[in-house]
């Protein structure tokens, strides 16, 4: 079956079986900037925005984005490049291998939340697993940057 999706602003007709996840589809269709984690929706690093809000890709079916705007980080690379920048002030840009789906977690939260307090972040950012950190300089990193992107 075919399904159309416009993927960062790029109408894409794409193959897919019914029950292939989006994941599979998008790096079939050569958006590799989708991670794949653990493919049980736990570790957010295959995050996408549907429709402006993050979703875990890996338990997503495809055939459910037919007609749908999908976001990659590879969409939103120029904000992404900025939040990194206070995430690298806060000494939380480690690994990286989350960066991706934290990244447009993050920036769907700048959208839907004004002035989040430190437990509205922490509920939002609960499908994004980081191995390397304790979170603490990524939530100082979220603050600052909604604090200076707000203002």
């Amino acid at each position: 079956m075919t399904i159309t999706i416009y993927i960062n602003g790029k109408r894409e007709i794409l193959e897919c079986q019914p029950g292939d996840m989006l994941t599979e589809v998008l790096r079939k269709a050569g958006y590799v900037e989708v991670k794949k984690g653990c493919d049980t929706a736990s570790c957010g690093a295959c995050t996408v925005l549907i429709e402006d809000k993050p979703v875990l890709s890996c338990s997503y079916l495809a055939v459910r984005a037919d007609g749908k705007r999908i976001t990659t980080i590879q969409g939103v690379a120029e904000e992404a490049k900025k939040f990194a920048q206070f995430l690298t002030a806060e000494g939380a840009d480690q690994c990286g291998f989350c960066a991706p789906g934290f990244a447009l977690t993050v920036l769907s939260m700048k959208k839907e939340l004004r002035n989040p307090s430190e437990a509205e972040i922490r509920h939002y950012l609960s499908g994004n697993l980081c191995r390397c950190s304790g979170y603490e300089g990524q939530i100082r990193a979220i603050k600052k940057y909604l604090e200076a992107v707000h203002d």
